[in-house]
């Protein structure tokens, strides 16, 4: 057995903690972990599920000898020091948004597109959370009718950005006169906020184009029509997706949920009639993509509606990136 030693750059945080929890989970064959975090952060210890990590600080020659470093610190600190940690001969496997859409970078969700990951220069991307649960339901449909158009409108919880989000809703359900201290645009407890990220000159917001622009290069459809807007929502844990599917090809709704059943990484829930659906709190610490509502868009010839949960810290960030890691040891 072959031993893996690691980095997680960003380890104090909501999803580098939940990658150290993951690797435990998973039983990631590591052997040593370097947790790197702020200069303020380092020298300090954090407890991930019983087992303490001292921090280290980012600086020259720490990913010397590692063979993979996943980045969680934000979009600064990946373009600063994910270049360095490939050139000191780590594979970096990185959750922000710095390198996604650079063509010689490959971007990479397991169940989507495994393959894509071995073309790397050093850095591997880590889609956006509302990205990897959308596509991971896509793939497959697009496999057995080919899809013609999409329209997604997300409801993300407050984890999406961070311990701070999460933070800031808790701060304002004891006390709604703190959401000056929030890190939203507007108050979010008891309300939702159509603007996840900053406003571009044609009104789409930045979640939206990652959204957009992610999913057709994750599957290869740079054509692909599609169109999101994205709300965030008062919930703590899991994002939410109300999809319509417009496909070339009929798609009979038993074949679908079929078709989604059998899906890596998917699990379909769906019995309406008994008021069974996913739902954030039930996608909580869990790994799949869950589906459903599934059901034929009447308004058009070849359309369906579902609505997808998923645990954005988990397989939106950290699960996804530890499956990264997992699929490169097997190998092509």
């Amino acid at each position: 057995m072959r031993l893996h030693d690691i980095a997680v750059v960003g380890a104090s945080g909501l999803v580098g903690r939940k990658i150290l929890e993951i690797i435990q989970e998973r039983k990631f064959e590591v052997g040593k972990v370097v947790a790197i975090a702020s200069d303020a952060s380092a020298g300090k210890e954090i407890n991930v599920h019983g087992k303490t990590y001292r921090l280290n600080k980012l600086e020259p020659n720490i990913f010397k000898n590692l063979e993979f470093a996943f980045f969680s610190a934000g979009g600064s600190v990946s373009s600063q020091w994910a270049p360095k940690a490939a050139a000191e001969g780590a594979v970096v496997i990185d959750n922000s948004s710095a390198f996604r859409m650079q063509d010689d970078v490959p971007l990479v969700v397991p169940e989507v597109n495994r393959q894509d990951m071995f073309k790397h220069k050093g850095i591997i991307a880590n889609p956006n959370c509302s990205t990897i649960q959308l596509v991971t339901v896509l793939k497959p449909l697009d496999n057995a009718f080919k899809i013609k158009r999409v329209v997604v409108s997300t409801y993300q919880s407050v984890s999406g950005a961070g311990n701070k989000g999460v933070t800031a809703l808790e701060s304002e359900l004891r006390n709604i006169e703190s959401a000056s201290r929030s890190p939203f645009a507007h108050r979010i407890a008891y309300n939702a906020i159509p603007h996840i990220d900053v406003f571009f000159e044609n009104n789409y917001t930045r979640e939206e184009l990652k959204m957009i622009n992610e999913s057709r290069k994750i599957m290869g459809k740079k054509d692909l029509a599609i169109t999101a807007t994205c709300v965030r929502i008062p919930t703590l844990t899991g994002h939410g997706e109300s999809v319509n599917i417009e496909f070339d090809k009929k798609a009979d709704i038993d074949e679908v949920k079929s078709i989604l059943g059998s899906a890596k990484g998917v699990t379909v829930t769906d019995d309406p009639a008994n008021n069974v659906y996913p739902m954030p709190i039930d996608s909580a610490e869990k790994d799949d993509v869950f589906v459903g509502r599934i059901r034929k868009d009447e308004s058009v010839k070849n359309g369906i509606n579902l609505w997808i949960v998923s645990d954005n810290v988990r397989k939106g960030a950290a699960t996804n990136a530890v499956q990264i890691a997992e699929e490169y040891i097997k190998g092509k």
